[in-house]
């Protein structure tokens, strides 16, 4: 997940910055549970645009604009509300699963590294050729063997929202040492509106009207929680932890997003893993530790050459 930059001197990771970063990485996972519910009987993309609207109000009054041109803050709102989110979103009101989904959207890690190595020339190493690998083989199992347990439109939707993140990866970077928590607040005002256009576009407006009145206190709270708990305080602290201890250090704590989110999933959804798709999922999970991990292995593992007598 792309935050801010760390500092020149990062901080060594204390117990309540560790307990705060998983405390994230749990939000983050049981959020893909509350996407399941809240999609149960609402238009997904109006969701969607309810999720991003209570993100950036009232907390636009109280961040600064990020010092970004505008063609980055608009292209990270649409790749991140409209494509990631109103795309998976959509995938799991047609069927994917909530811990399934939190494991695939995770792929975006090497669409990243595919795109930056297209667009940006950087070289993708090859302990994460060997990551991607596994990771797109595992996904070849879950969409072939356990086919009937992740339908096939839900899972293309799922890859094509991790792809969304992936461009919204690049964008930070473009965005150079600009605040990434300002970037999400002031970003969250872009989603909005062409998700609710496309949500009554899609499901009908009266469809649309019905949840806006007679929601549940449980959907709203469901929506409150998205927005606030899991983007404004989700990112809020992450961004506050990676600038203090840097990114090596806390970026690749987001591995437990799948885990939480998978155990969320099966111990409130009682969502099931048979033999193909926990094969499949497995394969996926050790493509990404290898992927983010894996740099540091190949470097213990090369001979340290001799120093040559002074």
């Amino acid at each position: 997940m792309a935050l801010t930059s760390s500092p020149s001197v990062p901080q060594p990771m204390a117990a309540r910055s560790l307990g705060l970063a998983l405390l994230i990485t749990l939000i983050w996972g049981v959020n893909f549970v509350v996407i399941k519910w809240s999609v149960a009987d609402a238009p997904p993309l109006l969701v969607a645009a309810l999720r991003f609207l209570i993100a950036a109000v009232p907390a636009v009054w109280f961040v600064p604009r990020p010092a970004v041109p505008s063609r980055i803050l608009w292209g990270y709102g649409l790749a991140v509300g409209v494509v990631q989110f109103g795309l998976l979103y959509l995938a799991i009101e047609l069927g994917m699963s909530a811990g399934m989904g939190s494991l695939l959207m995770q792929t975006q890690a090497f669409f990243t590294a595919i795109l930056a190595a297209r667009l940006l020339g950087e070289r993708i190493a090859p302990w994460q050729a060997v990551g991607m690998t596994l990771a797109f083989g595992g996904m070849a199992v879950i969409g072939v063997v356990a086919g009937a347990d992740v339908p096939a439109w839900p899972l293309l939707l799922t890859l094509v929202a991790a792809l969304g993140w992936s461009v919204s990866n690049l964008l930070v970077r473009a965005s150079g040492s600009a605040n990434v928590f300002s970037l999400v607040i002031w970003s969250s005002l872009i989603p909005p509106v062409p998700l609710a256009l496309l949500a009554g576009l899609t499901s009908g407006w009266d469809r649309v009207l019905h949840t806006l009145i007679h929601g549940s206190w449980a959907f709203w709270g469901a929506v409150l929680f998205m927005g606030l708990g899991n983007t404004v305080l989700g990112f809020g602290i992450w961004a506050a932890l990676i600038q203090r201890h840097g990114a090596s250090r806390v970026a690749p704590l987001s591995l437990l997003v799948p885990v939480f989110g998978m155990l969320a999933s099966a111990l409130v959804l009682h969502e099931g893993f048979p033999a193909g798709k926990a094969a499949g999922a497995a394969l996926v999970f050790v493509g990404l530790l290898l992927h983010v991990f894996g740099g540091r292995l190949w470097l213990r593992s090369r001979p340290v050459p001799p120093v040559p007598p002074s």
